[in-house]
């Protein structure tokens, strides 16, 4: 018992050892207890608690929480798309013919600084989701919005922990720009229906994601083939981890699209169509009613009006016809 007791003490503690001892002093990069412990605690809220409380309770107006949440995300992911490739080789890593980027000891920590920052906004993202239960959206929170921030959380902080590479620079790039995109969108939605005009362009996004992750996954492809000084194990599992999400998100994007264009083509009202195919679109930050009644509505003192998305009240209201 004592030698078994002595050889799991061992394994923890190489866990607890990762590539730079100045990395393991960082915030809840000492061991893997305290991420595993954040992504159990989101897992238990999102799953069961948070539900629960929410059961008999009606949603809660966060409003200008997520317009001030969202406006932050986008002025994070803008800081750390700009540093990263500002303090990166990173186009020499691409066209270099061997991938050899030789770093001091300095470089190396800046490097890793900026690995950091993006393990803790894979973190900040857990806050998505939360939204999503508070304000009672439990059709967003899905299987693939789940797995997609929990594997984030755990691989972002073992890529620092145990193996960061030139590999990770390109992908926190080619991540923050896009999340500069959405949580833009998320923000402009949260002010309110009269932004509605605004949004014509949800549909793109989960087009913008695909292509993010073809990217990804060609220039991983790349990397192995040029044979890059680069830890291979990395490379191996950017690629599995990036056709699992190409495969959850390109079936998300077959069922969304191919259902708003069979039912849109079965409704010649124009306002109610365009309403209805971007409320199913909508894989964002709860932008997606229970429920829509086509074609015109009355308002209360019986007039005509047409319908536009309320996306904080999850509803399709009534607007009058000009």
């Amino acid at each position: 018992m004592t030698n078994y007791m002595k050889i799991v003490e061992e394994r923890i503690s190489g866990l607890s050892k990762g590539v730079d001892e100045t990395v393991d002093s960082w915030f809840l990069m000492s061991s893997p207890a305290p991420v595993v412990a954040v992504v159990l605690v989101y897992l238990a809220f999102v799953l069961k608690i948070g539900p629960e409380y929410m059961k008999n309770r009606k949603p809660m107006d966060l409003k200008r929480i997520m317009v001030f949440y969202n406006a932050f995300q986008v002025l994070y992911s803008i800081w750390m798309c700009r540093t990263s490739i500002q303090e990166s080789n990173v186009m020499a890593s691409i066209f270099s013919k061997k991938c050899e980027i030789n770093r001091t000891r300095e470089q190396n920590l800046t490097l890793y600084s900026g690995a950091w920052f993006y393990f803790f906004s894979k973190i900040i993202d857990l806050l998505d989701t939360t939204f999503f239960v508070l304000r009672k959206k439990d059709n967003q929170v899905s299987f693939l919005h789940v797995y997609h921030h929990t594997i984030t959380v755990l691989f972002s902080w073992g890529y620092l922990k145990y193996a960061p590479g030139e590999q990770g620079v390109i992908i926190g790039i080619l991540n923050s720009g896009v999340h500069i995109i959405m949580y833009f969108y998320y923000m402009v939605a949260a002010m309110g229906p009269q932004y509605q005009k605004y949004l014509w362009w949800k549909k793109y996004m989960t087009s913008i994601q695909l292509i993010q992750f073809v990217l990804i996954l060609g220039y991983m492809l790349t990397v192995g083939a040029k044979g890059c000084n680069m830890p291979k194990t990395l490379t191996f599992f950017f690629v599995g981890n990036t056709i699992i999400f190409l495969y959850l998100f390109g079936n998300f994007y077959r069922k969304t699209y191919k259902k708003a264009k069979s039912v849109d083509g079965g409704s010649r009202t124009t306002g109610s169509s365009l309403a209805q195919s971007a409320l199913r679109a909508a894989g964002g930050m709860g932008c997606m009613p229970q429920t829509m009644n086509a074609g015109k509505h009355l308002l209360q003192n019986g007039q005509a009006g047409k319908s536009y998305l309320d996306l904080n009240n999850n509803s399709v209201k009534p607007m009058k016809l000009e």
